[in-house]
């Protein structure tokens, strides 16, 4: 029962983020919207509660399955993959070397910030 109620959270706060989405026609997708939504409600509360903790890990432990349909979606498309293949590998590329420096940035501080709290 309680993944249910963790699915049934989930859903909720995407429908709140599709609603705020479109009814205030933002440029945001409504999911995103639900889930800072959803952060922001864990935050207040302070906990996860066990429902959507038991929901959240069944949906990471079969994460896998779903890529399947975009990796169905980019063989079918593939012409169109190829077409704007030098765009889309610079893209990937610059992107991935951009989140890794970041990433990198940001826990170079946190280390820091760490050690001299200590």
């Amino acid at each position: 029962m309680p993944i249910v109620v963790g699915m049934s959270v989930l859903l909720g706060f995407q429908l709140l983020g599709e609603l705020l989405a479109r009814g205030l026609t933002m440029p945001v997708p409504g999911p995103v919207i639900g889930m800072a939504l959803l952060l922001g409600g864990l935050l207040v509360l302070g906990r996860v509660p066990e429902g959507l903790r038991c929901t959240g890990e069944g949906l990471l432990r079969h994460l896998t399955l779903l890529f399947v349909p975009a990796g169905v979606g980019m063989m079918v498309h593939f012409e169109l993959i190829r077409a704007d293949l030098w765009p889309l590998l610079i893209t990937l590329v610059a992107s991935t070397a951009i989140t890794l420096a970041v990433t990198a940035k940001v826990m170079s501080r946190l280390s820091r910030r760490e050690g001299e709290g200590r």
